[in-house]
């Protein structure tokens, strides 16, 4: 058995006017922006795919774009995370599922089911939610991650739910979004959100360095004690795991200059 799971840093897409001249070459064409952002980068966060759908040419076309050991995480569709009953959400769930994102194989990532900051923590809907997301598509093993940023998911409860359904809770480093280092799967996924514009690395080197400390021990299976957790009392199972970490919102124009320097003190 491994010591530790594989780490990988990213960015949210990968079509950004601001970085073509920094990020990316002068010289690089649209077409093949993918291409680049796959070889520098180990992961991208797909936000597209939360607002509409997309052929399973455009997933097959993408796959074939990045090398072997890329990943892609998906943002799942808005239909099936803006319901005001998650339980009636099946319909849409399986619409998103099955709109052909398997065509990405080994490369599929994470699905980051995202919610709005005013929807609040009902345990009995929620948890009828989460038994509608399935552990397989197409044959194709599935990882689920949900986004809540209402302060009442902040109970014990959530936490429960989560790891019953073997379904990870998004660490997020907000400035108005609840902060839920819990570890409820086999892999955790962190969205840093606080960067700066002004900083070349989009978080300083301090901050840069604390991050990199608290992936490699998610990574390793130990419990990460100076972020706040929904459940300070819940024990994760001590094992290696996954860990997703991605530059977002604040400081995109240096996102990708942070990724890079996260995953080169992480290895």
């Amino acid at each position: 058995m491994t010591k530790s799971g594989t780490i990988r840093c990213g960015i949210g897409g990968w079509t950004f006017d601001p970085w073509e001249g920094t990020f990316y070459p002068d010289d690089l064409t649209k077409k093949r922006q993918l291409e680049y952002a796959s070889r520098q980068l180990k992961v991208i966060e797909v936000n597209g795919t939360y607002y509409g759908s997309q052929k399973p040419e455009t997933f097959a076309k993408w796959a074939a774009d990045v090398p072997e050991d890329f990943v892609f995480s998906l943002k799942a569709s808005r239909f099936a995370t803006n319901k005001k009953v998650l339980a009636e959400a099946g319909e849409s769930i399986a619409r998103f599922l099955g709109q052909g994102l398997t065509e990405l194989g080994p490369h599929l990532g994470p699905i980051l089911w995202q919610f709005m900051p005013t929807k609040k923590f009902d345990e009995a809907d929620f948890g009828a939610f989460l038994a509608l997301l399935p552990e397989k598509q197409d044959g194709l093993a599935l990882r689920h991650v949900v986004e809540v940023r209402h302060p009442s998911f902040r109970t014990p409860e959530f936490i429960s739910l989560l790891e019953k359904h073997k379904v990870a809770v998004v660490c997020a480093d907000h400035a108005d979004y609840p902060m839920i280092a819990d570890v409820t799967a086999d892999f955790v996924y962190a969205r840093l959100q606080t960067g700066s514009d002004e900083v070349a690395t989009c978080y300083d080197d301090k901050r840069l360095d604390q991050w990199a400390e608290r992936l490699k021990s998610w990574a390793s299976g130990a419990i990460v004690d100076d972020l706040e957790r929904a459940d300070p009392s819940h024990k994760a199972a001590k094992k290696p795991r996954d860990v997703y970490a991605f530059f977002i919102t604040e400081g995109k124009v240096n996102a990708p200059n942070g990724a890079r320097e996260l995953q080169k003190r992480v290895g």
